[in-house]
């Protein structure tokens, strides 16, 4: 499954970055996300519960920051396994471009999913996944957003 899209943040591409690079900003927009905790500057543990269809799993999971050009881009990618739920694994490439005074960010994601969660079918993980990704940059928006009007 592939993800990709952009979204305007009305704050300069220098907060949005640490932002990016903030867990507690990021543990407040990932859908789910009950713990997230840095174990090093680029590497984080993350437990996040989400429900895909008739499937709710909490999924125990490593984070990985590379690629790093700050304050540009970077890569971030991360396995969860949900029990028996299966696991799910992915990552994106993160693109920070300067507009005035707004930054756009784009990004490309890939990922997958196997186990009981992989047998509820492709279209239903598509949107929900889809879902989720939306719900995240648009709440990372907001909070970034309002963190720089402040």
């Amino acid at each position: 499954m592939d993800l990709t899209g952009e979204e305007r943040i009305t704050a300069p591409r220098d907060a949005v970055w640490a932002a990016l690079n903030d867990p507690e900003i990021l543990k407040q927009c990932i859908p789910g996300c009950q713990s997230l905790e840095m174990k090093s500057p680029t590497e984080l543990a993350a437990v996040v519960k989400i429900k895909i269809g008739p499937v709710s799993a909490t999924f125990n999971g490593e984070v990985t920051l590379s690629n790093i050009n700050a304050p540009e881009s970077y890569t971030i990618s991360g396995e969860g396994k949900g029990g028996i739920a299966g696991f799910a694994k992915g990552g994106a490439d993160v693109v920070l471009k300067e507009d005035g005074g707004e930054t756009i960010l784009q990004y490309e994601a890939k990922a997958q999913v196997g186990g009981k969660i992989a047998q509820l079918g492709a279209r239903l993980i598509d949107s929900t996944s889809t879902k989720l990704a939306q719900q995240f940059f648009s709440d990372f928006n907001a909070a970034v957003s309002s963190q720089a009007a402040e």
